[in-house]
């Protein structure tokens, strides 16, 4: 049974870490909401929200860890997913921030990355971001989102 200070919240699972999913939904003692995730053999990724989310808040649990394009792209779609279907608002949790490493122009040409994924994630509909110990700090400023980037150890 869900706690009642946290009614009004929806944790989804991408595919990257279920598990870790899983603790979270059962320490905040509320169920892990439904999607259905399916990778064709096109190898584009489709999602389907199995459950209503309108006025919700929405936290979306996906990592940048084994098949970092995959999870991103499944992140991106989950979000634009809740998005449309009215969902209060949308936090996307990233343990491991896709392309934190990418922060910044080491060559000419170079593409800064970290900024990219950050618009990728806002243009989805995301409000709002939970991630640990990024790379570089600068980061946060390339979000025009809020950012809460913990770190495991006090500073």
């Amino acid at each position: 049974m869900a706690s009642a200070a946290y009614s009004t919240i929806k944790l989804f699972a991408g595919s990257s870490h279920p598990e870790l999913a899983h603790l979270v939904a059962k320490r905040l003692r509320i169920p892990l909401a439904r999607a259905s995730i399916i990778q064709p053999p096109s190898g584009e990724t489709k999602i389907t929200i199995t459950e209503s989310v309108r006025d919700y808040d929405v936290y979306i649990l996906n990592t940048g860890a084994g098949e970092v394009n995959t999870h991103l792209m499944e992140l991106c779609i989950m979000i634009h997913a809740c998005k449309i279907a009215s969902a209060k608002k949308i936090t996307a949790v990233i343990p491991h921030f896709m392309y934190a490493r990418q922060d910044k122009k080491d060559k000419s040409r170079a593409p800064i990355t970290a900024k990219l994924v950050a618009n990728m994630l806002r243009e989805a509909g995301c409000d709002h971001v939970i991630t640990m110990d990024l790379h570089a700090s600068q980061i946060q400023g390339f979000f025009d989102v809020p950012v809460d980037n913990y770190t495991p150890n006090p500073p």
